[in-house]
């Protein structure tokens, strides 16, 4: 074979190549990163592990010891050191590694050099989390994962916790009422909160929980998972009546705690510090979770009567974010926007609201209903989401903390099969029989 053509032979196969790892790139993200990415960025950090680390100026002194041995048994030249690092261990979207901090250092070092660190290594973002005092655990993302939302195929679930998103570090975003009993799902239409209830729903509708349901546009949103559902009601005259046999139910729970309990039929329920959890399993009641969509059509009023429905449903709704969490009644309230024009207790239920989750909005008021009190870095994050890219949203809660999620697709038709499979696990609940809906 003469030259000319084995150049051309090995330009072919070059440019193969290339037109296979760019097709993989763009279309199966995470096998490039295992073919390509992943050995690359690998190289890099091994290579250059302490050179960046000084770079970010996260060494340290060398001890007295370490300076004495060096100069007994080199004469080379002393050096900061760095974070003493674990194995690498790669994953499915990138690679981990533990650092175990010098003295005077602590996590939020670290964190500040993220950005750095990703540019020095070739992946797309560096996560710092505490696994315990004095080490740290570097996830590094090798590609943008909510591109393409593949949820981890191994989550831990129970009762009343769902995975419902992909976050941006590539883990599962779970809701768990148990730790955040209440929560609110703020966007515009086409953002996506559909999408987040209907995960939520057919999560829960595989858990032994009362579902029930608020929908005044009719019941064109929760209707098609009517099988599933304890109580459905499509306006707000039905609105009214559920939400008054629920704040009576919640009081007989009160009353079963306390007679368990011994406490006086005259205690105030504010003053009860237990709850249904602290029952025996035989006795204790199953869980009601009430999923309010569109929560402005609760507030909008036209008449003088409707006025003062208006003014009870919102005391009703705020009894039961302020108690409800220990009878085991928990609320996700959904809507476009949740500020105080929508009228008087608006801003007091939305501050018992403590999960939150803002998806694309159309200002940044709206951004700030949702997030301002509790994580004001991620209104910014929240105004910045795309038209096209739908599910995606912004997550916060009281900590302060928060971070990008996306929920993967799941169709209307598939939902609501889940909700048909199980809806052998609707509890036996009389109070709220008259409201079941009509399958």
């Amino acid at each position: 074979m003469t030259d000319p053509t084995m150049i051309l032979v090995v330009g072919g196969l070059l440019a193969v190549l290339a037109g296979g790892a760019a097709y993989t790139r763009a279309r199966h993200p995470s096998a490039h990163w295992a073919a390509f990415g992943m050995p690359v960025s690998a190289l890099r950090l091994l290579g250059s592990y302490a050179s960046a680390m000084e770079a970010c100026g996260l060494t340290v002194p060398p001890s007295r010891l370490r300076v004495l041995l060096t100069r007994v048994t080199s004469h080379r030249e002393i050096r900061p050191v760095p974070p003493r690092r674990g194995l690498l261990r790669p994953t499915s979207t990138g690679l981990r590694l533990r650092l175990r901090l010098a003295p005077g250092q602590e996590p939020a070092d670290v964190a500040a050099s993220a950005e750095r660190l990703r540019h020095a290594w070739g992946v797309h973002a560096v996560y710092v989390s505490t696994v315990k005092p004095g080490m740290v655990e570097l996830r590094l993302v090798g590609f943008d994962v909510l591109r393409r939302v593949r949820m981890p195929r191994k989550v831990e679930t129970r009762l009343l916790k769902v995975p419902v998103a992909l976050r941006e570090d590539a883990t599962a975003y779970v809701r768990d009422y148990r730790a955040v009993p209440h929560g609110l799902i703020l966007g515009a239409t086409l953002s996506g909160k559909s999408m987040f209830l209907r995960h939520l729903i057919s999560g829960l509708a595989r858990q032994p929980v009362a579902l029930v349901g608020i929908d005044c546009k009719r019941g064109v949103e929760l209707a098609p998972f009517a099988p599933r559902l304890s109580a459905l009601a499509t306006d707000p005259e039905q609105a009214a009546a559920l939400l008054a046999v629920l704040i009576k139910h919640m009081e007989d729970r009160y009353d079963l705690i306390k007679a368990r309990q011994g406490i006086s039929s005259s205690t105030p329920d504010e003053e009860i510090t237990s709850d249904i959890w602290g029952l025996p399993d035989h006795e204790r009641p199953v869980p009601v979770v009430l999923f309010v969509d569109e929560i402005a059509e609760l507030f909008l009023v036209a008449t003088k009567k409707d006025e003062e429905r208006r003014d009870e449903m919102v005391t009703q709704l705020i009894r039961l974010a302020q108690l409800g969490r220990a009878a085991g009644i928990h609320l996700e309230v959904c809507g476009q926007r949740f500020g105080a024009e929508l009228g008087k207790g608006a801003t007091m239920l939305r501050a018992q609201l403590t999960g939150r989750v803002c998806h694309r909005v159309n200002d940044e008021a709206s951004a700030k209903m949702a997030l301002g009190d509790i994580a004001p870095d991620a209104v910014m994050a929240a105004c910045a989401i795309a038209p096209e890219r739908p599910g995606l949203a912004v997550a916060g809660d009281t900590s302060g903390g928060w971070s990008r999620i996306r929920t993967p697709y799941l169709s209307l038709a598939d939902a609501a099969r889940t909700c048909q499979e199980y809806a052998h696990l609707v509890p036996d609940l009389p109070a709220l029989e008259p409201f079941r809906p009509t399958t």
